[in-house]
């Protein structure tokens, strides 16, 4: 399953050296209200929240933001209402790709990822044009540093995972949704360090872009991506290892 998540991979090494934390923050933080407004403010019992609690506090947002947000969800605390949205289309190449967003006017957000969509040589598609060829999955990602294959593949096994995937400096895991907090926990425990631990939108056939496409396509993802609207941005394609640095 190597390259399923290229994307994902490559903007998590981006968000080491991004000097947009700000922007990030305020995504985390809309993502921790709309949790608590649909699932409460108990963690245990909102899946969504604990998940969207965890990537704030490994993304070092204070204790205090993260309180507020819960309590606006909750309605304790005034604040914005947010909609989810989704937006589905196609990068330069035939890439799909698969927006996932909050925002408090559909109608101008929904004509703003039109615009990145067409400025960067992409198009906007219709609803569920591509959906079909994504699937929520539980996705970690172990630095090579940490244990050789075999170690990995043993682990990978007493974990349950679905599938595993290996490249040049890193592996994955790939895990039922319901699953993802029982892998976390475990690696946790066990002191396995992740780079990335996520619910994804796993696609299930990349499409091999090769290297005079891939500058193309990464500029869209990174337009969508800094847009104040989008939380996440999926995308089915597979460059070379040597192609990582055009994400930068």
């Amino acid at each position: 399953m190597s390259g399923h998540s290229k994307w994902s991979t490559i903007k998590h090494k981006k968000a080491a050296t991004d000097a947009r934390r700000g922007k990030l923050f305020n995504k985390l933080l809309r993502e921790i209200t709309v949790a608590a407004r649909m699932g409460g403010g108990d963690i245990k019992g909102n899946s969504r929240l604990r998940a969207a609690l965890l990537e704030a506090r490994s993304n070092s947002v204070p204790g205090d933001t993260i309180d507020r947000a819960i309590k606006k969800g909750t309605g304790e605390l005034e604040g914005e209402s947010y909609e989810e949205v989704t937006y589905e289309g196609y990068a330069p190449g035939g890439v799909a790709v698969l927006v996932e967003g909050l925002t408090d006017n559909k109608n101008r957000t929904a004509a703003e990822i039109r615009h990145l969509f067409t400025r960067h040589g992409g198009n906007l598609g219709d609803s569920g044009s591509v959906a079909w060829m994504f699937s929520r999955r539980g996705y970690f990602v172990v630095d090579r540093g940490a244990m050789d294959e075999e170690a990995f593949m043993e682990l990978a096994l007493d974990l349950g995972a679905d599938d595993v995937a290996t490249a040049e400096d890193h592996y994955e895991i790939f895990t039922a949704p319901e699953d993802w907090n029982r892998v976390r926990e475990e690696l946790e425990k066990r002191s396995v360090p992740t780079a990335v631990k996520e619910l994804a939108m796993v696609p299930a056939n990349p499409v091999f872009v090769p290297s005079e496409r891939a500058g193309a396509i990464l500029r869209l993802l990174e337009a969508l991506e800094d847009h104040d609207d989008v939380q996440k941005v999926w995308a089915n394609f597979d460059v070379s290892e040597n192609e990582k640095v055009l994400a930068s």
